[in-house]
């Protein structure tokens, strides 16, 4: 690991050296800090942090560390099983818990005795268990293939071939993941625990104090976090791999951890990648949320039974909208462009001056940007064919499922159509087909032939009037005797949903065709340009970020801010300040049980705290802890600078927002007077 270290650091000298063609220079953390286990630089944190752990600390930290069901983090910290989370991962489980006549986003919910705590149906943890390296056997099938789309197909097949034979003979859930963009691939074999209860919920407003306004800012006053509990065999699970509880928090400058799955980056992509993703993928993602953030707010606020409802929605849709926005904003960043650029053309450099690199990968960045400008040039057409994407009205997809099952002669389960009327709000579902039709009206146009076929030269209001009165899967009846048809009788149709699909198959199959060569094209070559990274750097660089664990190093450090420099701690009587401050009103009203706080309850403990570890979306809920295994903080948040982490790491700014143990601890002891709760996070097991 050694000598890798030292190879790491002559490269680097040579990459980030001499005089490149932009202004800005790439720095050699520029691609992150988060460290998979299998390969954690113990040699760089003895000579950042003078603490090298070794294989049984980091083991005992991977065991403890779990994946939260719906794409979030989450860790043991009790011998019997007790799961910390943050509220907003765990928010819709314990929604689904509520029973008639219970609001918990308001009252907040502790399960006073282990009878009490709620088993919460469908949701899952995950603990990492086994991990092998399956590298060769991918690459080989990848390089069997003759063409890109064959190179591509081959590359699936063997990757379900490996999950299956591992599942198998294991019993563990196993993903195969891509590391490096194709450089490695490792295999991930997971224990799940589906018998998972609710043991402590607080209220919205708490857990969510500040609403959308302070999200992603700093300073910040959260309490976001939630408890569950895995059980085995209906009773408490017994583990020997948890995070014990730090009574004294963190200090500035000691070196903390981020214990997480980091959902997804794109640090190695190329300058042409990132230039697609600014002008249209991300464009077209920032119209569904713009569309579904002002429908939603205006939604909710007519009827408590739709705040109940759609709350967890809307402020899904209103945190994505701020990650979108802030992505855009540092795409189109001439720094970072500069710096991204840079990196690239230092790379491009080292392939280049190598004859037998240079046959072989010179033409890479070339390639792929001819994929990303074949796809562009289809990108919102394409788009305008699938219509609201994932905001599509379930009548759209109901009908377009149908349609494309009965063409390709597969059969419509009534199951899955079951699935899709089920709980349905027609106020809410004629929303959705406005913007399905405003969608298809901006991307196609009135003269498109088969908008003029199916929809005639009607506004997008008429439209929506038109489909509600005219198709068939308005209705669950409806769709499944359009299910109950022959693929003759279908493609005869007058139903208008129905007809713009028989009327666009030909042009869509045809578009579709061309989009899979291209992501095709970009995906074989990127593959390559993973292999080139990997074979200069090794592991010395982090891969990119898969919702797999890693552990990312850091500490607490301030920052400037609005002239002035940011605390690395905030308190309870800062939560105050801002609660007074801003009148009571919302969002950053308080819970009743708040507005009076208990004498016991103590105002300056620290509540938030700022580190500089590097985070990403599916880091919620992670642990941070010190170099004694102890939690000293949850993860819930990044600052509003730390938006371009997708793209780029850096310190200057970019901050992890956590919850601090010792407000987390506070809170539940002295506010909510969990003293069960309390005594088991202190002690690390349940106490009789």
């Amino acid at each position: 690991m050694k000598r890798a270290f030292t190879l790491f650091i002559f490269l680097l000298a040579f990459l980030f050296s001499g005089t490149g063609i932009t202004q800005e220079k790439s720095d050699k953390f520029d691609l992150g800090k988060m460290w998979t286990f299998e390969h954690a630089p113990a040699d760089y944190f003895n000579q950042v942090y003078g603490f090298k752990p070794d294989a049984a600390w980091l083991n005992d930290v991977k065991l403890s560390a779990l994946r939260f069901g719906n794409g979030c983090s989450a860790s043991f910290i009790s011998e019997d099983g007790l799961v910390m989370t943050n509220h907003h991962c765990g928010r819709g489980y314990v929604t689904s818990v509520t029973k008639p006549g219970e609001d918990f986003s308001v009252t907040g919910f502790w399960a006073e005795t282990l009878a009490d705590e709620r088993p919460v149906p469908g949701l899952w943890v995950d603990q990492l268990i086994n991990t092998v390296d399956v590298t060769k056997e991918v690459q080989d099938a990848i390089e069997s293939g003759k063409t890109n789309t064959e190179k591509a197909k081959n590359k699936t097949d063997k990757i379900k071939e490996i999950e299956a034979k591992y599942k198998s003979e294991t019993g563990l859930q196993c993903s195969v993941i891509t590391f490096y963009n194709g450089g490695m691939y490792m295999l991930y074999c997971y224990k799940r625990y589906t018998d998972v209860r609710l043991v402590f919920s607080p209220e919205n407003n708490i857990a969510h104090f500040g609403g959308d306004p302070d999200n992603f800012t700093y300073p910040r006053y959260g309490l976001d976090v939630a408890y569950f509990r895995v059980y085995e065999n209906g009773q408490p699970y017994k583990t020997a791999n948890h995070f014990s509880w730090s009574s004294n928090g963190a200090k500035v400058g000691e070196p903390l951890f981020v214990i997480g799955n980091p959902g997804s980056t794109e640090r190695l992509k190329t300058y042409a990648q990132l230039e697609f993703a600014r002008d249209y993928q991300i464009p077209s993602r920032l119209e569904g949320l713009n569309y579904m953030a002002e429908y939603l707010d205006k939604y909710i606020q007519q009827s408590d039974e739709k705040r109940q409802k759609y709350q967890d929605a809307w402020l899904g849709v209103m945190n994505s909208q701020k990650v979108f926005k802030g992505q855009i904003k540092a795409l189109k960043d001439p720094v970072m462009m500069d710096r991204k650029k840079d990196f690239e053309n230092h790379l491009r450099a080292i392939v280049n001056s190598k004859p037998e690199l240079k046959s072989k990968y010179g033409n890479i960045w070339d390639e792929i940007e001819a994929g990303c400008r074949d796809y562009s040039k289809i990108f919102n057409e394409l788009a305008g064919y699938d219509a609201g994407g994932r905001y599509s009205s379930r009548y759209f997809t109901a009908t377009r499922m149908i349609f494309r099952n009965k063409t390709e002669d597969k059969p419509v389960k009534d199951s899955l159509l079951e699935v899709q009327y089920r709980n349905i709000d027609p106020e809410y579902q004629k929303a959705l087909l406005k913007f399905d039709c405003e969608t298809i009206l901006t991307k196609l146009g009135k003269d498109n032939a088969a908008v003029k076929s199916a929809f005639g030269n009607r506004s997008a209001d008429e439209l929506v009037d038109y489909i509600l009165g005219n198709a068939m899967c308005v209705t669950k009846e409806g769709a499944f005797r359009l299910a109950g048809m022959s693929k003759e009788e279908i493609t005869k149709s007058s139903d208008p949903l129905v007809k713009f699909f028989v009327d666009s198959k030909a042009r869509y199959d045809e578009l579709s065709t061309k989009q899979k060569e291209a992501q095709a094209r970009i995906e074989v070559n990127a593959q390559n340009l993973g292999r080139i990274i990997f074979d200069i750097y090794g592991t010395t660089i982090p891969p990119d970020a898969t919702l797999t664990l890693r552990i990312s190093d850091g500490e607490v450090k301030t920052y400037e801010y609005n002239g002035t420099l940011a605390q690395p701690f905030t308190t309870f009587f800062g939560l105050y300040e801002r609660y007074y401050g801003n009148e009571k009103k919302s969002p950053w009203m308080l819970p009743e049980r708040w507005k009076t706080p208990p004498p016991e309850f103590r105002l300056e403990t620290p509540f938030n705290l700022a580190t500089t570890n590097d985070i990403i979306g599916g880091n919620s809920g992670s642990a941070l802890i010190n170099t004694k295994k102890e939690v000293v903080g949850l993860v819930f948040d990044g600052n509003i600078e730390s938006l371009p982490g997708r793209y780029i790491y850096t310190t200057d700014y970019n901050r992890t927002i956590a919850v601090d143990s010792r407000g987390l601890l506070e809170a539940v002891k002295n506010m909510y007077k969990a003293k069960r709760l309390a005594d088991e996070i202190e002690n690390g097991k349940i106490m009789k």
